[in-house]
């Protein structure tokens, strides 16, 4: 089935700068789209620590608004996020809750609420893939979480195995992954509706870095990312649009690759009206892509990663970025 992930956990936990905290509004931002598909779910955050985690915050502040029938947060041993976290030992946490009090919650603040919510200690260290934490998720209808970006895989693989709906962040590259690549092929998982830059919380003890890194007035660490995604098997509007095509095919503006049978389009909004060959375009086809429209043939990466990345892009010698390849439906 699936490896040990405890051996993962300790390879991330020594992977520089893995640990990415969404806040509020960017969770906020992507799940307002989804709210009637929440309707009388369990929803699971499986590497949440819910006294920190605004996924957390934001399905109790959302709780009856969503529907919700249960919401479970569990969490790694310590967190990085803050100095505030006492905890000495390896156990994680869990939270349970299957009813909200508005009024209760609208007078006082969310970390008093927490508290009054009782979260538990786990008997083990709350890896994600333990057996105490899967018992969970076999009970989750839809997992929604930030898991770290270095077990993105394993995590994908997981949830797939048990059968899930999900709603999670990951990077742009995680989309040719050979675990992950023949979901978004099969029409088994994609993208949501806000993708690319992406702020996120970072532990106390991060480096600072030159470009895309901030310390705000109250001295929480910031970093930002342009390629980051989230990932889905939940209904998304757009893959019932179909994409307007305004271009032509061109020869010079849609040259051939040097060892396979397909045009590269540089950007989506020049896929060719007028083409029914093999297209390679840019992964950001999947925030517009319409199954019913398309279908994917593969990838272009580097050729020999696995049996769907086809052949390496490259066009009279140069190699470009790497490509999803894609037919029109006739």
């Amino acid at each position: 089935m699936l490896n040990n992930t405890n051996t993962y956990l300790q390879s991330a936990k020594s992977t520089k700068n893995d640990e990415f905290y969404t806040p509020f509004e960017e969770i906020e931002k992507e799940l307002i789209n989804y709210q009637d598909q929440f309707s009388d779910k369990i929803v699971l955050c499986n590497c949440d620590n819910p006294h920190e985690s605004d996924f957390c915050r934001f399905f109790i502040y959302n709780f009856n608004r969503f529907n919700l029938k249960k919401l479970i947060c569990t969490s790694y041993s310590k967190s990085k996020l803050t100095k505030s976290n006492t905890q000495v030992d390896d156990k994680g946490y869990a939270l349970q809750v299957d009813k909200i009090e508005e009024e209760k919650l609208s007078n006082t603040t969310y970390k008093e609420f927490i508290k009054s919510l009782k979260v538990k200690r786990l008997k083990g260290n709350g890896d994600f893939a333990s057996e105490e934490c899967v018992a969970f998720l076999t009970e989750a209808d839809i997992v929604v979480t930030n898991p770290p970006f270095s077990l993105f895989r394993q995590f994908i693989s997981l949830l797939f195995f048990h059968r899930k709906k999900f709603l999670v962040i990951g990077n742009m590259n995680a989309i040719t992954y050979k675990e992950i690549f023949p979901y978004v092929q099969n029409n088994k998982a994609w993208l949501g509706y806000h993708n690319g830059d992406m702020a996120f919380k970072v532990p106390v003890d991060s480096e600072p870095r030159k470009t895309r890194f901030w310390i705000d007035e109250t001295g929480q660490k910031w970093r930002s990312l342009g390629n980051a995604m989230w990932f889905t098997n939940l209904d998304v509007a757009y893959r019932h649009r179909f994409m307007e095509l305004h271009e032509k095919y061109s020869p010079d503006k849609h040259p051939r690759f040097d060892y396979y049978d397909a045009i590269n389009v540089s950007r989506v909004a020049d896929i060719p009206m007028d083409y029914e060959g093999v297209m390679a375009v840019p992964l950001t086809i999947l925030n517009k892509y319409n199954p019913d429209q398309f279908e994917i043939v593969g990838e272009a990466n580097h050729g020999s990663d696995n049996p769907y990345d086809l052949f390496k892009p490259t066009i009279n010698g140069k190699e470009i970025f790497k490509r999803i390849l894609i037919k029109k439906r006739l």
